[in-house]
């Protein structure tokens, strides 16, 4: 599997293009299997369900107001923030049949990464949290309490991306973004299932999860890393326009 790592430009918007962009190759078979893994800007991703939310355009301007750049994912979900202390992982794959084993990929790649946090010290487990922000059945938590980890999948014809977004160590406000955010949605959710990975573990750092997770992963699939194309990122610029806010 190729392993690309990086920002795609430092632009939210387009960083949340490159993996449908490498999506449409994939399927097409013009690549084969991508992991993706890189630390974001201060984002606030929006589902597109949001969007048609009365208090839409007062939430993006309340993630604007926090310094978050607001932008609309491709994949489910409600919204989520993440930040530079935060990791995202995008895992791209061929399938004939990308409709079957929906719920299995969310199970296995949430079970993937609790194991990788349990080597860390953490007390990892794969479940929703009651009132969490971006609910999922298939979240990772510590102790059952707060929120780690999120996943979103998208499903096309010949492939399918799971995208999830780690919180290791948060250095601007999440919390806070979220609960502007929300309100303007209209949304309820308990800001105190919001975590993050270091304060299960003080001191682990975005290099010690990245490299934790990666090995994880290289476990399942021998990883080979290799720079972005410039067929790939000239692809996320044609998409960068459907996930600008």
């Amino acid at each position: 599997m190729d392993l690309l790592e990086g920002s795609a430009d430092e632009e939210p918007a387009l960083d949340v293009a490159l993996p449908h962009a490498l999506l449409g190759l994939v399927a097409e078979r013009r690549r084969g299997p991508v992991l993706r893994s890189y630390r974001p800007q201060p984002t606030v991703a929006f589902g597109r369900r949001d969007t048609f939310l009365p208090g839409f355009e007062r939430a993006v301007a309340a993630a604007r107001q926090r310094a978050f750049t607001p932008v609309v994912r491709g994949a489910g979900g409600r919204a989520a923030a993440y930040d530079p202390g935060c990791l995202v992982f995008d895992e791209v794959m061929p399938a004939e049949d990308s409709m079957a084993g929906i719920q299995a990929r969310f199970a296995d790649e949430a079970e993937l990464q609790a194991a990788a946090l349990r080597r860390l010290g953490v007390d990892a487990r794969v479940g929703p949290v009651p009132g969490e922000y971006c609910p999922g059945e298939f979240s990772v938590n510590a102790r059952g309490q707060t929120k780690l980890i999120g996943a979103a999948q998208r499903i096309v014809r010949g492939g399918w991306l799971l995208s999830t977004v780690v919180v290791v160590d948060p250095a601007g406000d999440l919390r806070g973004a979220l609960e502007d955010v929300y309100a303007e949605l209209g949304l309820e959710w308990d800001p105190a299932t919001t975590g993050a990975v270091a304060d299960e573990v003080p001191g682990v750092s975005v290099d010690d999860v990245r490299e934790a997770i990666l090995a994880q992963y290289a476990e399942r699939a021998p990883l080979t890393p290799r720079p972005l194309a410039a067929e790939e990122l000239a692809a996320a610029n044609d998409l960068v326009g459907r996930y600008r806010v």
